[in-house]
């Protein structure tokens, strides 16, 4: 199968890059904003034999049999950054492949969304009965990512014709992550590796950390499945309460930490309590979860903390 990836350079696409390159037999396009640096990662990899680094004025140059858009941001802090430009930059992306797929209706089309589509509220976690909820009276920058998601999930339903699968995403471990990202759980291990005091709010908070390879092997299923126009949200085994994590890194990793009063950390899409879902569609393209959070987190963190 011939694939083209935009946003290429992201840490969920490159995990995914490894994956179809070592495991697979497709053949890969690769687009990014910063072709030099994508050609660095792929020299470095030993990857450069098999894929080149793209920019994307070539892009409709191609003939795909599928197209995956990773264009985005994934770091907390690059979202309060880049504020409502992210609107711009999901449709100006999306745009572009929407408008190839009107040439190729045969295409697939995998677009990354994100648990955020659903809105702010996840004081229980998403379920298939869950509705987007937008505070229009009262928007702010925590809403900016979450609208740029819901609004392509619009555009793409509203193409029933096209074969279009939304895949969300709520959390994500990698050992490959920079540790220097504003997520709870780079915070925790920048603490471990530092030595230093972890602090955190006294709320406890769930959330589902989905593996690369769970990732891989969900892309995998979208990718063998007949055409199909709906979203799918990712999850694991099994979510993970702050608190049980906490504990966890103490006990595998000497984790040293202190609960104090109100919340801590950044929150730029808002603060959600249960931030993950028991949607389960993705079982119907043949989906099943092998690892559940916590396993998923030893594994990488381990790997991380190693390295460092």
């Amino acid at each position: 199968m011939n694939i083209a990836i935009l946003g290429a350079s992201s840490l969920i696409a490159k995990d995914l890059v490894c994956r179809m390159l070592c495991q697979g037999d497709h053949e890969l396009k690769l687009f990014s904003r910063d072709t030099a640096a994508l050609q660095q990662w792929l020299d470095t990899h030993k990857f450069a034999h098999k894929v080149s680094s793209l920019s994307y004025s070539e892009f409709n140059n191609g003939k795909y049999d599928a197209i995956i858009n990773f264009v985005g941001v994934g770091d907390p802090s690059q979202i309060q950054a880049l504020a409502g430009s992210i609107l711009d930059i999901t449709f100006q992306f999306d745009e572009m492949v929407l408008s190839y797929l009107a040439r190729h209706p045969e295409c697939k089309y995998i677009f990354l969304s994100s648990g955020a589509a659903y809105g702010s509220n996840f004081e229980t976690p998403a379920t298939s009965n869950s509705c987007a909820t937008v505070e229009i009276n009262n928007l702010s920058v925590q809403n900016w990512y979450g609208i740029a998601k819901l609004y392509s999930e619009c555009r793409h339903r509203a193409l029933s014709n096209l074969n279009i699968v939304d895949v969300r995403v709520f959390n994500y471990i990698s050992r490959s992550q920079n540790l220097s990202a504003r997520f709870l759980i780079t915070d925790m291990l920048r603490a471990i590796r530092d030595d230093v005091v972890f602090k955190t709010g006294s709320e406890d908070l769930v959330r589902d950390y989905l593996h690369p390879d769970d990732f891989y092997a969900l892309i995998l299923a979208i990718l063998a499945s007949a055409k199909c126009n709906t979203a799918v949200d990712c999850y694991t085994k099994s979510p993970i309460s702050k608190n049980e994590l906490l504990r966890a890194m103490a006990e595998h990793f000497g984790l040293q930490y202190d609960i104090t009063v109100g919340q801590q950390g950044v929150a730029a899409t808002g603060s959600k309590t249960n931030y993950y879902s028991l949607n389960r569609k993705a079982a119907e393209f043949g989906y099943i979860a092998k690892l559940s959070s916590l396993e998923g987190i030893i594994q990488e963190a381990t790997a991380m903390l190693e390295r460092k």
